[in-house]
């Protein structure tokens, strides 16, 4: 009985999810190249989970194969998503129809891309209500609302604008209008706020907080921020060259970082109370897809922390982990390995 509540409690699950692109050669066989492999999460019911990492680690490439809105020459090659236990790449298109836009519902980052400038932002969504079935007056009653709910103090001002008289943050809190019109039960924020300043972001962090709290939306965030996310989310997967490296309750990962890429994302974190600290710079940058090895740790190549603790013959030979920090609380790294599982080497190794 206890396992089954658990299934019920996860509103998403993904499980040993891998994606790789088909890069043809000239005169030979297609070679495979792995952007996301052997990738799991999960998404409790009413959650906030933020997904982070640099930019080319496979964040939002994840949040796409959850749509099932991956580009042409990428497939998955592995692994299950399952929404609310059913898994979305077995159901029909007429039944995964249905779940996009009214169940699941996506944040893009860049607004202006998504946001026809020759319609009425209010016209633009209603017509996402329509489409699922409520007529034109709820859908209008609605979207205002939902305009309100999302920091405009005039609503009716702002549905009969277009999108060229409203700022890059305004144009996003219609965007999440937008996606909760359908009061959707997971909601994907893709860099909702990258593009905007420092006070805007706080604005619209603060108002997907607020949302989720209200209406009950579990939010997955994908962010490149520590920062952003910290103060809001209740869980943490930081990904990195295509797989999770630690995974952990909010707290526990800021406070108690463990591998040494989430460390390092930590003390790139400006600190605005002490202009005179030097800020920390990850040395190098993600792997492309064509150099990734997924036979050993993917950040051996830019991690001090191998060469400080004598592990790089370690991190050279095996998949690390992931192994327990704490309760909910993993990493990928060979520091941590379980002292049971160490060979006489490892433990010279960190002496």
């Amino acid at each position: 009985m206890k396992e089954e509540k658990k299934e019920t409690e996860n509103i998403l699950e993904i499980n040993n999810l891998s994606i790789a692109f088909e890069k043809k050669e000239f005169m030979s066989e297609k070679e495979t190249l792995y952007a996301v492999k052997n990738l799991s999460l999960c998404i409790k019911e009413n959650e906030f989970t933020a997904l982070v990492g640099e930019s080319g680690c496979g964040k939002s490439l994840t949040a796409l194969s959850i749509l099932k809105l991956l580009p042409e020459t990428a497939s998955i090659k592995s692994g299950t998503i399952k929404f609310n236990g059913r898994d979305i790449y077995s159901l029909s298109s007429g039944e995964f129809k249905n779940i996009t836009g009214n169940e699941i519902s996506i944040i893009f980052q860049d607004p202006m891309s998504c946001l026809n400038p020759l319609k009425k932002v209010g016209v633009q969504i209603r017509e996402a209500a329509i489409a699922h079935g409520k007529t034109k007056k709820e859908a209008e009653e609605k979207t205002l609302e939902l305009l309100h709910l999302t920091g405009f103090d005039d609503p009716q001002n702002i549905y009969n604008c277009y999108p060229m008289e409203l700022s890059g943050g305004m144009m996003q809190r219609v965007l999440i209008a937008m996606a909760l019109i359908n009061e959707p039960k997971l909601l994907i924020a893709d860099e909702p706020v990258t593009a905007l300043d420092v006070t805007i972001q706080a604005q619209i962090m603060k108002i997907l907080f607020e949302l989720n709290k209200k209406l009950k939306t579990s939010v997955l965030l994908i962010s490149h921020s520590l920062d952003v996310v910290a103060s809001i989310c209740q869980r943490v997967y930081v990904m990195y060259s295509g797989t999770i490296i630690e995974e952990g309750k909010t707290e526990d990962i800021m406070k108690s970082p463990s591998h040494p890429y989430t460390k390092a994302l930590i003390g790139a974190i400006p600190d605005f109370r002490n202009r005179y600290k030097k800020l920390n710079v990850i040395a190098g940058t993600v792997p492309a897809l064509k150099d990734r090895e997924y036979e050993k740790c993917g950040f051996y190549d830019r991690c001090d922390f191998r060469i400080e603790h004598k592990l790089s013959n370690r991190c050279m030979k095996e998949i690390p982990g992931p192994y327990k920090i704490s309760e909910g609380h993993f990493a990928r790294c060979c520091f941590y390995k379980p002292q049971e599982e160490k060979t006489e080497e490892d433990k010279n190794g960190i002496n």
